[in-house]
């Protein structure tokens, strides 16, 4: 399986029976390009500009935007639902996160996650290869509890995404904090790769950062 960055909080999936596009984002809101992309599947963790732009991705048979469970072509996605503030919804409203299962490996998304989660729900989403995680602040959970987060869930790989990068739309995304307040919170080591590429063994067992170059 194959998974480029799309820049924000998007992501493609590639994997042997399809593909999954994740956040698409419409480029004026975020002040970043959106690539030309297509996919089978495409997951909208919330109905906000900046996440929802099911239309920019080509060839798509299925579009998932809430909570439930969906299998298409091979591809097992469960959405979960959850909170895009603290305060159970009543700034921002609501998240979906989505657990996706394909080529053998489990990927979590956690979509502009604003709060903790309950030990309950960790355990109901049991082991993860791959965790991406907002980590940028403001909007969504900051480097702190993204840490704390993340060493509850114990994924393999953690991937960081929803944080202030060049040329993010400042009227929207000033506060957004960097990625490495995060890095040096985590304390593990940091791979920066144009693509992840993952074989359907499991990925290796000490956990790593992977920062991903944005594909433009």
């Amino acid at each position: 399986m194959d998974i480029t960055y799309l820049g924000h909080s998007s992501f493609r999936l590639k994997g042997k029976t399809a593909s999954v596009v994740i956040d698409p984002f419409d480029s004026k809101a975020v002040g970043l390009p959106f690539p030309k992309v297509s996919a089978e599947i495409v997951t909208i963790s919330h109905d906000h500009e900046d996440h929802n732009k099911a239309e920019l991705v080509k060839d798509v048979r299925k579009v998932i935007s809430g909570p439930g469970e969906y299998e298409i072509n091979g591809v097992s996605i469960v959405g979960i639902a959850s909170y895009h503030d603290d305060t159970k919804g009543t700034k921002r409203g609501k998240n979906t996160i989505y657990m996706i299962e394909m080529d053998g490996l489990r990927i979590v998304h956690l979509g502009d996650l604003g709060h903790k989660l309950s030990e309950k729900f960790i355990e109901k989403v049991g082991s993860v290869d791959v965790l991406i995680v907002p980590v940028g602040g403001e909007y969504t959970i900051g480097a702190v509890r993204a840490t704390e987060l993340t060493r509850l869930i114990e994924p393999s790989i953690i991937i960081p995404m929803h944080f202030k990068v060049p040329n993010l739309n400042p009227a929207t995304f000033s506060k957004l904090a960097p990625v490495e307040p995060f890095l040096t919170q985590i304390g593990l080591p940091v791979e920066k790769l144009k693509k992840l590429t993952i074989t359907n063994r499991a990925p290796e067992e000490e956990q790593k950062v992977v920062l991903l170059e944005t594909k433009q």
